[in-house]
Formats: structure tokens, C-alpha cells, sequence
């Protein structure tokens, strides 16, 4: 079977499921929200702020303070356009249609990158020109250095956030065991192991810490590489998880 009928079919079945968009629309609203609150939260409070905090300051790392909860949404989604199938039973039909299962997964994940790519583009200019208004006189410019990197890279790291996560889900197949891996990883295990000095430095290399490299201007001082860097080890992480997804799917039947 050609790869535009399978498109279509996922695109359906996507569009057809209310939760995969209500998630995809809560990563958008929780995104944009939170980092406007953050943002008129640090322009309320500037004059408390030491001199070393506001020599730090990075105005476009602030606007993008809510992608810490909003990726929970994006997870979500990208896990239940897989799962779903698997805890309906659908599966079976599906590959029933569709026999080749690499032809089946890369349809599934062109479209997640596609519908993730357009909210996450989205998303990340959204919130950088609403969180600079609101940071007022503190705000930057799309045109200062580094500051379009950056939003580029918030849009790059949620799209390949959400490869990752489906890889994640066609490994363990059902969506609690799936969310039960990347939810703590990416809300406890990350944040707990970057706080222990004796593992910090492999923490580092995990997704989430590769990935405010990507979106943030000035980068964190403990983190010993730029966003160049952090952009492979992300795509390092996305790619390692869907093929690992994919060699079990092929293996194991539905």
C-alpha cells in the first residue's frame, strides 16, 4: 500500500478522537499561559531581583517557562495516537489494512511531526512576543542575537519531544505504562538527578536539559555545550527511541 492512503487514514483517525486534539490544544493554551504568568510575575518583582539574577535574566527563557508543564500535554498526546489503537483492539484491523509496519509507524509518526510542528511553531512565537510584552521594559527583540534561535529551538525540541514519545509508546504498546516511563522521567528522574552532584554530569545529557539549550538565549553555565550540541543529543534521543520502537513492533504481533 502506497503512503497517502495510510496518511490519510491516521489523519482520520486522529481528527476523529476528541482527546488526541483537546491534549494537543491544552499544550498550546498551558504553554503560552503559564510563561505569560511567569512573565508578568518577573516584571512585578524586578526590583527584588539581585544584581546576579539580573545579569543572568534571559527575557526569552522566561516566556518559555511554560513549556515545563505544557510538554506533559504534548506526551500525552503523542502516546495516545499510538496506544489508542492497541487498548481498542483496533490494532489488529489496522495492520489487517496495512501489513507493512514500517510503512504503518512512518505514517504515524509524519503525522504527529505534522500536526506537532504547526502547534509548536505556533506555540513558541506565541509565547515569546506575548511574554516580552508583558515583561515590558525588561523584554528583548526577535532581532537580538541568539533570540529567533531560540524560538526555532523551543519549536524544535516540543516536535522532537513528541517523536520521542511515540517511540516511548510503540515500545510498551499501552498508554499508562508509556506515561508511567516519560512522565517521571521528565518531571522527578531528570530534575532529581541534576541535583546530585555525583550524577549531574550524565543527567546533563538527558532530553529535557539538551533541550532548554535549545530555547534559551544564554544557556545554563553548568551545561558544558551549546545548543548545536543540544539539538543532536535530542534528535540522539528521539531517533534511538523510534527505532527501538520500531524494531519491537515488527517483532512482536499485535
Amino acid at each position: 500500500m502506497t503512503m497517502v492512503p495510510v496518511l490519510l487514514s491516521e489523519w482520520i483517525k486522529v481528527r476523529t478522537v476528541r482527546s488526541t486534539f483537546v491534549t494537543l490544544l491544552l499544550t498550546f493554551v498551558v504553554t503560552v499561559g503559564l510563561g505569560a504568568v511567569v512573565s508578568a510575575v518577573v516584571a512585578s518583582t524586578w526590583n527584588n531581583q539581585t544584581p546576579t539574577e539580573r545579569a543572568n535574566f534571559d527575557a526569552t527563557g522566561v516566556s518559555f517557562s511554560g513549556i515545563a508543564l505544557g510538554q506533559l500535554a504534548l506526551i500525552v498526546f503523542a502516546v495516545l495516537v499510538v496506544t489508542s489503537e492497541y487498548s481498542t483492539g483496533m490494532i489488529r484491523a489496522t495492520l489487517g489494512a496495512v501489513p507493512q509496519r514500517m510503512t504503518l509507524m512512518l505514517a504515524k509518526v509524519l503525522t504527529v511531526l505534522g500536526l506537532v510542528g504547526v502547534v509548536s511553531v505556533l506555540t513558541a512565537f506565541i509565547s515569546f512576543f506575548l511574554g516580552q510584552a508583558l515583561l515590558g521594559s525588561h523584554r528583548t527583540s526577535i532581532t537580538d542575537p541568539g533570540v529567533t534561535r531560540a524560538v526555532f529551538g523551543m519549536a524544535i525540541y516540543m516536535t522532537l519531544l513528541a517523536l520521542l514519545s511515540v517511540g516511548v509508546a510503540f515500545m510498551v504498546r499501552r498508554p499508562i505504562p508509556a506515561l508511567a516511563i516519560l512522565m517521571p522521567f521528565f518531571f522527578l528522574i531528570s530534575p532529581i538527578l541534576n541535583a546530585v552532584p555525583k550524577v549531574k554530569n550524565v543527567a546533563h545529557f538527558f532530553p529535557d536539559v539538551a533541550g532548554r539549550q535549545l530555547y534559551s538565549v544564554q544557556g545554563s553555565t553548568d551545561v558544558p555545550y551549546g545548543p548545536t550540541a543540544g539539538f543532536f543529543i535530542v534528535l540522539a534521543w528521539s531517533l534511538g527511541c523510534v527505532v527501538i520502537g520500531y524494531l519491537l513492533f515488527a517483532r512482536r504481533d499485535a
